[in-house]
């Protein structure tokens, strides 16, 4: 019995010397490493410009239904994306700042493409002959772009157009409360 324990430790010891460690391990290839960042199938940015990309393609061959698709998933995408990246920044705020920045940085990209997203959807909308729809669409672009911003200033004025707001807004009314 005594010979049984040190024999056994020495074959298992000879069959890992023998034993391939990458075996042990997953190996990532560079084709799955980052696999949510790429383009076309990945859970980012460039993902849903894609669909937007895609959208507006459908669009403008009048195939309004479709388009509608692909900018619902681009509008759910980005929304999600817009959460995750704010919740990861929140997490590690005040423990590594390089992540807060890079997650915010991201969380602006992600508002930008739900900007957009909305507008295109109000487009969509209008052209279908349903504005009440595209109001709150709009309201939430001014909401989250400010009308400072290109994006916001083009949901208010599709609001005027709109018949929603009758008080047209331009930059230069600031000046006049300073």
């Amino acid at each position: 019995m005594r010979c049984r324990i040190p024999l056994a430790i020495c074959v298992l010891y000879a069959g890992f010397l023998f034993f391939p460690v990458s075996g042990l391990s997953q190996t990532v290839t560079a084709s799955t490493k980052k696999i949510l960042s790429q383009d076309k199938a990945g859970f980012n940015v460039n993902a849903i410009e894609v669909l937007l990309n895609k959208g507006d393609r459908a669009a403008s061959r009048g195939n309004l239904g479709e388009a509608r698709e692909f900018y619902d998933d681009a509008r759910r995408g980005a929304k999600e994306l817009l959460r995750f990246y704010r919740d990861l920044s929140g997490a590690f705020r005040g423990l590594d700042a390089r992540i807060p920045r890079e997650m915010d940085s991201k969380g602006r990209e992600s508002l930008v493409l739900l900007s957009k997203t909305n507008l295109r959807l109000a487009a969509l909308f209008r052209r279908q002959k349903q504005p009440e729809i595209a109001v709150p669409l709009l309201v939430e672009v001014v909401k989250l772009m400010t009308p400072t911003k290109p994006e916001g200033q083009k949901a208010y004025q599709g609001l005027l157009e709109l018949g929603f707001a009758e008080t047209p807004y331009s930059a230069s009314n600031l000046r006049s409360f300073e």
